[in-house]
């Protein structure tokens, strides 16, 4: 019996501070122990006049004693101060000061997009010669690529050698133009001034240093005009992208300070600046990339290397609560103001940024206030058992407690009695709120419900904590969709 009567206390909103040792109850036993009513923690609105049995599940009543009172009344949960060490409550001040908005990141080194260089061919030709380049090769400016025999240019050259023989520096000026409009390079040209020789073999060449990223010539192939051969990379400088979580990205600016550390050059940090955060976010990771520039003298810094990344801000004024008094439910966040005498108020409040373990509030407290920063799920949970409704933002006194909205709950079970007004199953746990299977009797308001029902049937059904006990609402065969 003692087993059940736990489970059915921790379902009904954690154990609460009233049962956290045995037989030593933490609220304040300042007042005289007179019991004010008996009530079944699972539903706390229906109050009984003596002790028994619960009339809603297998547990025996609960006592409601007068040094509880004040708690409804929303002065905020008791307990005694000889106690507070024993549950482990420590209290921290809310206080102004800095919050750093350096924020440590990962990133990882990638090819300056902005430093690329296409080789094309400037005449069809053959190829005659290749120079055993491949992708992936680091090669200097200039560095040749291929021999392109260019058949077309041979009779531009030969007639721009006769009319240079001419003497006729207008007609030679002409021609001149014409070989540089046929694709031929000034360089080409001036050769054939100096040989006088047609040239109609032309070396590709690298028009700037790097690594050869794509390469599309072979010995003997036939090339086009305009027909992409190389693309080399740049390697002068590269990009960082930093994987900013979108909930840290208004901290991040143009311009704004950034130092790297790579596993590869231990010891060595390497400096650079935001030179553009990237407009989309990634919807995987919900990041966002921040694209730093860095210096590569030496071509040490190789595209793919991993890098911890550490984006520096200055440090902003802010008030500050310790992270860990900070309750966060889903629907708001809370702490638990210590006030005199040993009571102790939830609030709510409104909160920013995090960092070094502090957070940051923006509503709902004032500085110089302490809160609970260790055994606050504790009071919490007995805040809760007791209605107690927190402080909101902008309010100097707690609200008034109220009952609790109802809410429905669903589980599977097997039907083991059934009336026209109650019905009594064996139940899987209940996870919401906090139920253990167990066997329990759920009022039935609309006998049609059960209609039809037998016992042994397996069901599917809602129900909602109502103040003359858990109710049904809706039922099903657990077969049925």
């Amino acid at each position: 019996m003692g087993g059940v009567v736990i489970a059915a206390l921790a379902a009904g909103g954690g154990f609460g501070l009233a049962k956290l040792g045995p037989d030593r109850p933490a609220v304040s036993e300042s007042a005289d122990r007179h019991v004010l009513y008996w009530y079944d923690p699972m539903v706390p609105a229906q109050h009984f006049d003596k002790p028994g049995k619960s009339p809603f599940m297998d547990m025996q009543l609960v006592p409601k004693y007068a040094g509880a009172r004040a708690e409804a009344n929303g002065a905020g949960v008791v307990i005694d101060p000889a106690r507070t060490q024993n549950l482990g409550v420590r209290l921290v001040s809310v206080e102004r000061g800095t919050l750093s908005t350096d924020a440590t990141v990962a990133g990882s080194l990638a090819f300056n997009e902005r430093d690329v260089a296409i080789v094309q061919a400037k005449a069809a030709g053959f190829v005659q010669r290749t120079y055993g380049r491949a992708p992936g090769d680091i090669l200097a400016a200039g560095a040749p690529l291929a021999d392109i025999l260019v058949p077309e240019w041979g009779g531009a050259q030969n007639e721009f050698l006769a009319v240079r023989r001419t003497g006729d520096a207008a007609l030679t000026s002409a021609a001149r133009q014409r070989l540089l409009l046929l694709g031929m390079s000034p360089a080409t040209v001036a050769q054939i001034e100096r040989s006088g020789r047609p040239q109609t073999v032309v070396t590709v060449t690298t028009p700037t240093g790097g690594v050869i990223k794509t390469l599309n010539v072979r010995n003997g192939m036939t090339v086009s005009a305009g027909q992409t051969l190389a693309e080399v990379n740049g390697l002068s400088r590269v990009w960082l992208n930093a994987a900013m979580p979108e909930a840290l990205a208004a901290q991040v600016r143009l311009g704004q300070s950034v130092t790297a550390t790579l596993s590869a050059f231990a010891g060595e940090t390497f400096s650079g600046r935001v030179s553009s955060i990237l407009p989309q976010a990634n919807a995987e990771s919900r990041t966002l990339t921040v694209r730093v520039e860095l210096p590569n003298p030496g071509g040490r810094l190789r595209p793919g290397m991993f890098a911890t990344v550490q984006l520096g801000g200055p440090d902003r004024p802010a008030l500050l609560v310790s992270s860990e008094a900070v309750i966060r439910t889903g629907r708001r966040t809370l702490v638990m103001i210590a006030q005199a005498g040993g009571r102790y108020l939830p609030a709510e409040i409104r909160i920013g940024r995090e960092a070094g373990g502090r957070t940051e509030v923006l509503g709902g407290l004032s500085e110089g206030e302490k809160v609970v920063a260790s055994g606050q799920f504790l009071i919490d949970s007995e805040a809760s058992l007791s209605g107690l409704q927190p402080r909101v933002m902008g309010v100097e006194k707690p609200a008034q407690a109220r009952p609790p909205v109802a809410a429905t709950y669903e589980t599977v079970g097997r039907i083991e009695q059934v009336a026209s007004d109650k019905v009594t199953l064996s139940h899987q746990p209940v996870p919401a709120l906090q139920w253990p299977a167990m066997t329990m009797t759920f009022r039935v308001e609309n006998p049609s419900l059960v209609r039809g029902y037998k016992v042994g049937d397996q069901v599917r059904f809602g129900f909602e904590q109502t103040p003359t006990g858990p109710t049904l609402r809706r039922v099903s065969r657990a077969g049925d969709q």
